[in-house]
């Protein structure tokens, strides 16, 4: 296939089905951290935060030795 060809619907499709595969583990994980009291670590717009057991969003890695 040349780059500048269309990708066919069924490459669509398993793309897809991959992000929602993905998605699934990723809540999954989100979850279970939660239950453990475990931050969870996500970015956005190139920023890093932390989502803390109590539910706070910070900037500041829970995970540091200080």
């Amino acid at each position: 296939m040349a780059d500048n060809e269309p990708l066919g619907l069924e490459t669509y499709k398993r793309a897809f089905e991959y992000l929602r595969i993905g998605s699934e583990a990723v809540r999954k994980a989100q979850e279970e951290n939660r239950r453990l009291g475990i931050p969870n670590a996500f970015s956005r717009n190139g920023r890093i935060y932390y989502e803390l057991p109590n539910g706070e969003i910070t900037q500041e890695d829970p995970f540091k030795d200080d």
